[in-house]
């Protein structure tokens, strides 16, 4: 590493490890401010079902990268990566160091991975024709247009798999190929998380989620944007909303959600472990592990 370099430190790993509680550790400790890469957590009134920081924890360390866009109007990588870096190099100016906290693979590639991803303005006409389409002929499309895409995007993200097929469409090239890597400009450390008991925090966590008013949100949500808003369709949401609708009943929607989230981590980690050189830290000693990391860089 560059001495001379802002320091980023970027702190990852899968749902419901526990990366928010600690992050706010490790920002209290080196006095840096945290931005949030996570999807869904970007959007405003989705608090409860995207596990947002509370405004408690949000007044005891600065949080950017939050509420900064409607759930009516998505933004894709390109953008994120855009107010995002605005974001992060304001921060280095004054700082020299900050930390990014979430669990989207993507995001933080676009970010810390060196990650160029494609500038492709969303295409209203033909995202409302893809919607139509049942989600599992969407990515039997995608495989064909982009087998590469197909094969790292989940059958059930119909949002990557319509940006995806977006990207095709508008520029006559795969998604997989017209992203390309550019050089960092900072310094990165990675740090990781991944509890053993994981999967118990994953139906702990949901089950807290339910009770603290998911299905309230998810209805104020459909009254605010209308019931076909794309990001109803995430877990948590989803099952909520079937909820509402009367296809399932609660014990079922917190099955189905626990068991997409579970789902979800184990794609977390398989990415993490593939696209990043993380230092995993113990469950045990997590904060004094990655302060001792921090420091040794710092000097």
């Amino acid at each position: 590493m560059q001495p001379n370099k802002p320091l980023v430190i970027a702190l990852m790993g899968p749902t419901a490890s526990g990366k928010t509680e600690l992050g706010i550790d490790i920002a209290k400790k080196i006095n840096s401010n945290i931005h949030n890469i996570d999807s869904r957590q970007i959007y405003i009134d989705m608090d409860i079902g995207t596990a947002k920081p509370t405004t408690v924890q949000q007044r005891q360390v600065n949080h950017f990268l939050i509420d900064f866009c409607l759930p009516s109007k998505p933004i894709n990588l390109h953008d994120f990566q855009s107010v995002a870096t605005t974001s992060i190099e304001r921060d280095l100016e004054k700082k020299g160091l900050t930390l990014l906290v979430g669990g989207s693979g993507l995001y933080l590639q676009a970010l810390i991975g060196g990650l160029n991803p494609p500038a492709v303005p969303p295409q209203k006409f033909l995202r409302e024709q893809l919607q139509k389409i049942d989600k599992t002929e969407l990515h039997k499309l995608l495989k064909l247009c982009d087998p590469f895409s197909a094969q790292r995007i989940h059958p059930e993200d119909s949002i990557r798999i319509i940006r995806a097929l977006e990207v095709f469409y508008a520029t006559g090239k795969m998604f997989s190929k017209e992203k390309n890597m550019r050089p960092t400009p900072w310094r990165v450390l990675e740090l990781g998380l991944n509890p053993e008991n994981l999967i118990s925090r994953i139906k702990r966590r949901t089950e807290e989620m339910y009770q603290k008013g998911l299905i309230e949100e998810t209805e104020d949500l459909i009254k605010k944007y209308g019931k076909d808003l794309q990001l109803l369709k995430t877990i948590g949401y989803g099952e909520a909303r079937s909820i509402i609708n009367g296809k399932i009943n609660y014990e079922e929607a917190l099955e189905i959600t626990i068991k997409r989230t579970c789902q979800l981590a184990k794609r977390q980690k398989t990415w993490f472990r593939n696209k990043h050189n993380s230092k995993w830290l113990n469950d045990e000693n997590a904060l004094p592990e990655a302060l001792a990391s921090i420091y040794e860089i710092l000097g």
